[in-house]
């Protein structure tokens, strides 16, 4: 399996994206406003004889035990359900993409965003044609999902997710490589608490900005953001 360094705010070290538990399941709830219940099922369930989100053992409870790979696979799943699909018809497509990729990770195999799409709309989908809204083919909306994720060149699983929930205005991404997990800000990885941490404590928009190579209606934008996640 392939390794990426990991930082929080420039010093790295190394972390498997496969092995290494890089979220508690509540975490990973939390980030990807995914409800507990569901999470924790996936995580027990299994899809074409592996599992349908890959944990790993950890050697106390409550120490991290989804690997990024696991967030990226929740991720789709989460993709998935939102068309309105069934527990049924999520573990057939699941399979039908892992066997067709022979990976147990072909949720989030690079191949995912190209055939992958046509291979989610053949298996597992009946009649399904179109988004809820009526309006969407399936294929659209499964790969606006799959543009949150990023691979890095010749590398065939993602390297990071962008979380959605923050906006546009300033992209946030859950990179395995910086912040040891916590949401960090896609420009330059810097975690979004430690911004909103030195805004708390006093420090001025314009400080803040200068510090990270950001502007201040970006450092504005973010902290609104995180103050509306929470409320």
């Amino acid at each position: 399996m392939q390794r990426c360094d990991a930082a929080t705010n420039g010093r790295r070290i190394m972390v498997d994206r496969f092995t290494d538990g890089l979220l508690t399941p509540a975490e990973t709830s939390t980030y990807l406003e995914i409800p507990y219940s569901t999470l924790t099922a996936w995580l027990k369930g299994r899809a074409a004889g592996a599992p349908l989100v890959h944990a790993v053992e950890t050697v106390r409870k409550g120490r991290p035990s989804v690997p990024f790979i696991a967030v990226a696979e929740a991720h789709v799943l989460r993709s998935l359900r939102s068309l309105g699909l069934r527990m049924s018809e999520i573990r057939e497509a699941a399979g039908a993409v892992r066997d067709a990729f022979d990976t147990p990770y072909g949720l989030v195999s690079k191949r995912i965003a190209t055939d992958g799409v046509d291979i989610f709309v053949e298996h597992g989908l009946g009649d399904l044609r179109r988004a809820r809204d009526g309006q969407a083919p399936i294929q659209e909306v499964v790969a606006r999902y799959l543009r949150h994720l990023t691979w890095d060149a010749e590398d065939d699983f993602p390297s990071s997710l962008r979380l959605s929930q923050y906006g546009d205005a300033v992209p946030v991404v859950i990179d395995p490589r910086f912040g040891h997990g916590l949401p960090v800000v896609a420009a330059n990885r810097v975690s979004v608490k430690a911004i909103t941490d030195l805004r708390e404590s006093g420090e001025t928009v314009e400080d803040i900005a200068y510090d990270f190579g950001m502007t201040p209606d970006q450092v504005d934008a973010l902290c609104e953001a995180v103050v509306h996640l929470a409320a």
